[in-house]
């Protein structure tokens, strides 16, 4: 088989015989575990110019694991925004941890704020009864926050608290802070297993397909597009601008697009457009509205970003990530003056439900998502392996976390789906 062979960390050799062992010999079902040599391609097609590919060991329970678990002891933690199935990921951790006989999971509170002992927030014993029903719940009951927390410091609170597994549910932000406490463990000689769970509704971390809380976000978008497009259709010259999340990534506009059918426009952060001029935005615009007196525009909030008044040092939130200006505020401005300068009365609605869709509760694909992303999670933290991501690709990989935090997965202009969402919306490929 070809391809670059991925290494994975790991704590040292694992002697413990499985406790799930038993149960599927039980079930005549051994052959479930995953034997380490199995991997999975990256690239499962050959030829045609392809280049880049990788072999990444394959997610799931092992038949010999690291930890004892009756002495081990797990903390999970949710790190950034808020998305659909963060309650979902923290059950199913729970459950499968007990199914391996883990005495006890702590809850860090408020991301890893709750790691720094000065800003008091003290951790809690997860139990049965506190995530009977998370699941139906938008939202974390661990609380959440971003920016970064010294990684020594983290790492001592672990070493008090006696984990030596912890679950790290988070964006790139969140996974490189995860990498950080598993260097700082690794010098010390702390047996401490660090897993990261890819969250991030934008569904843009390195080789993972999908992220949970993706799909979720698309279905509410869509509801939102179609109440948009009634709006827009129900007014001569009605127009509505509905402004998605994807602040470096326009997959939810784009996907939402493609899934509604209805978006005339679709802008995302990585296809540049102008609004003025013959070839700009607002004369394409002017264009649909003279001939179907309405339209329906999706933007994603990390569009058009250089359209807005720059100068001097670029202003970033907690987590490190460059503050947006408002693209959506600044498209409604532009387009009711566009009209207006040109006595063309039109009825514009500004519509912005990000809030909305990040606390909704899961639908029912990425429960199942969240489920699995946090079962194989346990199961490559019993194994003794640390520094990595849960990945989905082709099915559930390990991905260190340096390689699956070194950029950020972005639309290719030249994909199918970029040209699927021309197709569909109607748009110029070329805006300027």
């Amino acid at each position: 088989m070809s391809g670059e062979e991925v290494r994975i960390e790991k704590l040292g050799e694992a002697m413990v015989s499985s406790p799930l062992r038993s149960q599927t010999e039980a079930k005549g079902t051994v052959g479930d575990f995953v034997p380490d040599a199995v991997r999975v391609r990256y690239n499962v097609e050959e030829g045609g110019g392809i280049e880049e590919d990788y072999r990444f060991e394959k997610a799931g329970p092992r038949e010999r694991i690291f930890f004892q678990p009756s002495y081990a002891r797990a903390a999970i933690v949710t790190c950034g925004g808020l998305c659909p199935g963060l309650n979902n990921v923290i059950r199913s951790a729970y459950r499968q941890l007990c199914i391996y006989g883990v005495q006890e999971v702590l809850g860090i509170r408020y991301g890893y704020a709750g790691l720094n002992p000065a800003n008091g927030f003290e951790p809690f014993r997860i139990d049965d009864d506190m995530v009977d029903d998370i699941h139906r719940d938008g939202g974390t009951i661990l609380g959440s926050s971003r920016g970064e927390q010294p990684a020594p410091l983290m790492v001592d609170t672990l070493g008090k608290l006696g984990v030596n597994i912890l679950l790290t549910i988070g964006g790139d932000g969140t996974q490189r802070g995860a990498h950080a406490i598993a260097v700082e463990a690794r010098n010390r000689g702390l047996p401490l297993s660090v897993v990261g769970i890819p969250k991030t509704i934008d569904n843009d971390i390195l080789y993972t397909r999908r992220t949970f809380g993706f799909n979720t976000a698309v279905d509410r978008a869509c509801e939102v597009l179609a109440s948009a497009h009634h709006e827009a259709r129900s007014y001569h010259n009605g127009i509505a601008l509905v402004r998605l999340m994807g602040r470096d990534s326009g997959f939810i506009a784009a996907v939402a697009t493609l899934a509604s059918q209805e978006v005339n426009f679709t802008l995302v952060p990585e296809v540049a457009f102008t609004l003025e001029g013959p070839g700009g935005f607002l004369a394409a615009l002017e264009r649909r509205i003279h001939r179907k007196h309405h339209a329906l525009i999706a933007v994603a909030e990390g569009a058009g970003q250089d359209l807005m008044q720059a100068g001097g040092t670029a202003i970033r939130d907690a987590s490190g990530n460059v503050l947006h200006g408002d693209i959506g505020r600044v498209l409604k401005d532009r387009i009711a003056a566009h009209f207006q300068e040109r006595g063309i009365a039109i009825s514009l609605k500004y519509i912005d439900p990000s809030y909305l869709i990040r606390s909704a509760p899961a639908n029912s694909e990425d429960a199942w998502l969240c489920d699995q992303y946090a079962r194989h999670a346990v199961h490559a933290a019993m194994s003794g392996r640390t520094d990595l991501v849960i990945g989905y690709w082709n099915t559930f990989i390990h991905v260190p976390m340096l390689m699956a935090t070194a950029y950020r997965r972005k639309i290719d202009q030249e994909s199918l789906l970029w040209s699927s969402v021309l197709s569909s919306t109607g748009q110029p490929a070329v805006m300027g």
